[in-house]
């Protein structure tokens, strides 16, 4: 089946973030007064990370048939075919598996880290975060009154991420330093960590006998040809490892609020069960069929997408290559997030999304206001939405970044 991306899916008078919490959510104007010379509707939407593609069919359908049962009452996953769904999408695409009793759920992988940080980090020691990183690495360290060592990844001339090996292992020996916060794909740099690059990872950790948390979540959104390694297969007998995972990102589910986290250590576990028993272990049931279809019916859809999204990748480069030259971008191994550094056209603009608010008419994220360090004049763009919006959004964005550099 040939699925339609290039559709244009109406997202007005559903509640959706995307369309109306971005005042909120990126300029933190919630009481909605902050006024722009673009209506709502006239906005090119490239800010937060969901989808403007409709989800898989197969799941919509998976979605229809369990409301048809006409009851949705509290629940927890108890039926064997959502583990065994879900093993056999992580055996047939990493050669990998986890055993059923490690498996514990959240509502989604956020709430996840703000349990595991408390459970894992007395008040005074510390989480290593690689910067830049995702905002909500370190919310929950900074929620929870916890410590962070930022641990600042390294970019090269030609636009490429590298990990600071010598300064992790600086900051793992840290005496305070407990856990490693780990993202593979990375967010927002979109870098797939390659297999020598874990095994290192791995060395330090055990060596200073840290816990280590992989947010995975990307791991489904690669570029064609791209290989993701899960850390569990690198570390398959490290009791001090959890990963979590989610079919949330790549089949475009955000809100059904559903991630599978991987809790090797029975002691961990039982604390975690224990403090999420209130809330995450009761799931919506509509998420469990959703997701038992993304694993078991959502193969093709997915691989489609992909190549539909490195299509947008290439057109991004394209355009900077013609039009803004001094931007150095590569293309991500994974994500539909493009992370472009604007310091040759805006090293002067203190507020980038308020730029391109304003001036392009463009929602989008960046800075270290909405990152963690090492993120300052940078721009992460939405890029999985149909190539017409995507080509529109960045039209807008030359334009306004030319007149401000004074360029033609």
């Amino acid at each position: 089946m040939k699925y339609d991306f290039d559709e244009v899916v109406n997202r007005y008078h559903t509640n959706a973030l995307n369309t109306d919490g971005f005042r909120g959510y990126i300029f933190h104007d919630l009481e909605g007064k902050k006024k722009f010379p673009f209506k709502d509707d006239e906005f090119v939407r490239m800010w937060v990370a969901d989808m403007e593609f409709a989800m898989c069919p197969a799941i919509i359908q998976a979605i229809k048939d369990r409301a048809d049962k006409r009851i949705i009452g509290y629940s927890q996953v108890f039926e064997p075919e959502f583990y065994e769904a879900y093993n056999a999408w992580n055996q047939k695409m990493y050669g990998w598996t986890y055993p059923k009793e490690q498996i514990c759920f959240s509502l989604g992988i956020i709430p996840a880290l703000y349990e595991l940080v408390d459970l894992l980090l007395s008040d005074h020691e510390y989480a290593i975060v690689n910067t830049p990183a995702y905002g909500y690495f370190q919310h929950p360290i900074d929620y929870k009154h916890k410590h962070a060592i930022h641990n600042k990844l390294i970019r090269d001339e030609e636009g490429n991420w590298h990990l600071d090996f010598e300064a992790l292992e600086r900051d793992a020996s840290n005496p305070l330093a407990k856990l490693l916060i780990w993202c593979n794909p990375q967010n927002p740099t979109g870098h797939v960590w390659t297999e020598e690059e874990l095994k290192k990872v791995a060395e330090i950790v055990e060596r200073h006998n840290l816990w280590i948390i992989s947010d995975e979540i990307h791991c489904d959104l690669l570029r064609q040809g791209v290989k993701h390694i899960p850390m569990a297969k690198i570390m398959p007998d490290y009791d001090k490892l959890i990963v979590c995972t989610s079919a949330s990102k790549a089949f475009n589910m955000a809100g059904m609020m559903f991630a599978e986290i991987i809790i090797r250590d029975p002691q961990l576990r039982k604390l975690y069960i224990a403090s999420t028993d209130t809330y995450a272990m009761n799931l919506n049931p509509l998420s469990i069929a959703a997701h038992i279809a993304a694993y078991e019916k959502g193969g093709e859809w997915l691989d489609q997408l992909r190549t539909y999204l490195d299509g947008n990748f290439q057109l991004v480069k394209e355009t900077f290559a013609r039009e803004l030259p001094k931007i150095v971008f590569q293309i991500p191994e994974a994500t539909y997030l493009a992370w472009v550094d604007m310091k040759p056209y805006l090293a002067d603009v203190e507020n980038i999304p308020d730029f391109m608010a304003n001036k392009a008419g463009v929602l989008l994220e960046g800075g270290d206001a909405l990152f963690v360090d090492n993120a300052q004049g940078y721009i992460r763009l939405n890029l999985a939405m149909p190539r017409a919006t995507v080509q529109k959004g960045l039209e807008r964005i030359v334009k306004a970044v030319k007149g401000h550099a004074g360029l033609r």
